[in-house]
């Protein structure tokens, strides 16, 4: 009987799923890279999250790999040219938590325009600070949206209806708004001209790293508030940081970071973090926005299908 490893947390629809499909399961949350390199060439399926890395070195040991299964959109970590040489079919769940990180984000968005985090902590202090925490209307504003996939766009619905002027660009899309009024394909240019939000929802690629860059920093003609739920490196910290420094950025709101283990944070980094984190101005989130309750269920689902449509069911084999 082919055999699958879980490498994360995941429930029974996952478990049981993979059962129904004549898997064997073998449900291992806790194990390390380590584990995954010294038994993959065992298993003929994997199921992995963002712990584990599937390069070309990892993979050329999994003599009997049909399938690695992501709960989730991102590909980052899976090397997909080596997958595609070695017909190892790759299945994720790309579009089951598009609406959690659209409101996650529409979340923060609030949240930061109205001081939400620092009120709260000074009212629990018997601190009241009426005037201080003023907040700003989104009425008005102008969002800019760079990647108009399944995060983009269902970010763009939620916008809906809040009377704000929503720019979004797409590099790979033609013709995605000519159906929805409240929304205008625009430009890059045009973007860094008129936005007061600009929100990231793109996959991570050599051609995305550092997307937000001191270069595109230097073209805003408006204080710009960040939005960052898609990867971490989309964004270069220390260009975000210095922006704030000098006042070209009015905010961020992060629910990714470049190194998300700060355990790990070199001296470097420690120093850019803890600069970046004592900010009023900057509000965080520890790589949640897709983890809701439903989303958790639909991403596991979803790969379920996947897994049936390009490996298979050995059951009805």
């Amino acid at each position: 009987m082919d055999r699958v490893l879980i490498t994360d947390v995941s429930t029974s629809v996952l478990q049981d799923g993979l059962v129904a499909l004549g898997y064997e399961v073998v449900n291992l949350p806790e194990i390390d890279q380590d584990y995954v390199e010294n038994h993959i060439h065992e298993y003929e399926g994997i199921i992995v999250r963002s712990k584990i890395t599937l390069f070309e070195d990892t993979l050329k040991k999994a003599s009997k790999l049909k399938f690695i299964g992501r709960p989730g959109s991102g590909l980052d970590l899976i090397d997909l040219d080596y997958c595609e040489s070695a017909d190892i079919k790759v299945c994720r769940s790309a579009t089951s938590n598009s609406n959690a990180v659209a409101e996650h984000a529409l979340g923060m968005l609030l949240a930061w325009l109205n001081h939400m985090v620092r009120s709260d902590n000074e009212v629990k202090q018997k601190i009241w600070k009426r005037e201080a925490n003023r907040g700003y209307e989104l009425q008005g504003q102008t969002v800019g949206i760079i990647g108009f996939g399944n995060t983009g766009s269902r970010f763009a619905k939620k916008l809906q209806g809040l009377d704000v002027n929503v720019l979004v660009y797409d590099k790979y899309k033609k013709g995605y708004a000519d159906d929805i009024p409240y929304v205008e394909a625009s430009n890059l240019a045009e973007i860094c001209q008129k936005a007061d939000i600009l929100s990231f929802h793109l996959p991570l690629n050599q051609e995305t790293r550092h997307y937000l860059n001191a270069d595109l920093i230097a073209r805003f003609e408006k204080k710009v508030l960040v939005i960052n739920t898609s990867r971490g490196p989309i964004v270069d910290t220390q260009a975000l940081l210095t922006g704030l420094e000098v006042g070209k950025l009015k905010g961020a709101c992060l629910d990714v970071l470049e190194n998300e283990n700060p355990m790990t944070f070199n001296e470097l980094e420690e120093s850019l973090y803890r600069n970046l984190f004592g900010r009023e101005n900057v509000l965080l989130s520890p790589h949640v926005a897709g983890w809701s309750d439903k989303s958790k269920i639909q991403m596991e689902s979803f790969l379920l299908e996947e897994i049936l449509q390009k490996a298979g069911s050995i059951s009805q084999a």
